[in-house]
């Protein structure tokens, strides 16, 4: 039997961190059938943890949401999983599946193009995707200084920024 996101193995629940040179992931790709069942499972979730996001950030370092300045939260998170998830990675671990998925933010269209967000959810072993858990949205806080202070905050992505593993 196949196996879903392209992973090799199912294995019970051990370790529960992953890492970027831990987890092989595939090329992106457009998302399949199960990416979307995926996503749809989480999209509440995702939608609820982008406002809390901005609001957290926007309090701290506003500059990491700051695409999305005078955008309504509703407007922001308006988005559908199959209208809108463009591109998914996944990478098999020893407790379950993790997924990388690209969703477009129509409501950010601004001189740098169309925005997305970077968003990590898991899928554990056996159960199909009713049990599927939401575990980040990517914010960039890039380009260090000397002193290793980010100069740079970006939450909204371009559609050229890749998809790859994150940890936050």
């Amino acid at each position: 039997m196949s196996q879903p996101y392209g992973s090799s193995s199912r294995s019970p629940p051990r370790a529960r961190t992953a890492s970027s040179e831990q987890v092989e992931f595939n090329a992106p790709h457009t998302p399949t059938e199960k990416a979307f069942e995926a996503f749809e499972v989480v999209q509440h979730k995702i939608k609820a943890e982008i406002v809390k996001s901005r609001h957290d950030w926007d309090i701290h370092e506003p500059r990491m949401w700051s695409r999305a300045a005078g955008i309504s939260n509703e407007d922001l998170v308006a988005f559908t999983i199959r209208g809108d998830l463009v591109e998914c990675r996944s990478g098999p671990t020893s407790y379950g599946t993790i997924i990388l998925g690209k969703i477009k933010l129509p409501a950010v269209n601004d001189e740098e193009g169309q925005g997305y967000i970077h968003v990590r959810i898991h899928d554990p072993p056996n159960r199909g995707t009713e049990d599927v858990v939401f575990h980040s949205l990517f914010t960039d806080e890039g380009n260090r200084d000397e002193e290793g202070r980010p100069t740079t905050w970006r939450a909204i992505q371009t559609r050229d920024t890749s998809l790859e593993f994150f940890n936050e």
